[in-house]
């Protein structure tokens, strides 16, 4: 079974002086609703998704997952919201054997972080370019895996697309 990794930074959220209750600006509303159409059009919509406490990645994949359909399950997880490359990653680790598509909606540095170490160098250039320039808001990074999501490591899933839906 091919399994799939997508790693989605929140879309631009505004300023403000509690970190986690940032909204969406309009353009970041824009850019989400965005993601939805991408995924959709591209025929990549998850299984399960994890998604950051935060309300601006919490509000990103409310528009997103609009587009996808009304059922899709979501999981509120903190380490996301913890930002490090290790917590998102045992987060992943945890998703049940018969996911096929897991979506992780969350924050630079750990996703723009994450994008790279993952990426085994075997899949696009032009992706891996992108990754390399930075991870914008709203930006989504495609993997392969050839592992169970429990087995995931760095240097173990194939970067096939990035994007900027919207951009």
């Amino acid at each position: 079974m091919q399994r799939r990794l997508l790693l989605v930074r929140h879309a631009k959220a505004a300023d403000g002086p509690i970190d986690v209750d940032r909204p969406l600006t309009a353009r970041g509303e824009r850019r989400a609703t965005a993601i939805g159409a991408w995924l959709a059009q591209a025929g990549l919509v998850p299984d399960r998704v994890l998604v950051s406490p935060a309300r601006r990645a919490a509000q990103t994949w409310e528009r997103a997952g609009a587009a996808l359909g009304p059922d899709l399950p979501q999981i509120v997880d903190s380490r996301i919201y913890d930002n490090t490359v290790e917590a998102v990653l045992a987060a992943i680790r945890e998703t049940p054997e018969d996911t096929r598509t897991l979506t992780v909606v969350g924050h630079n540095p750990s996703i723009g972080e994450l994008a790279a170490v993952l990426d085994d160098g075997q899949g696009s250039p032009a992706a891996r370019r992108d990754v390399d320039a930075g991870f914008p808001t709203g930006g989504i990074a495609v993997f392969i895996l050839a592992t169970p999501f429990a087995a995931i490591a760095p240097g173990q899933a194939t970067l096939s697309d990035f994007t900027v839906p919207g951009h």
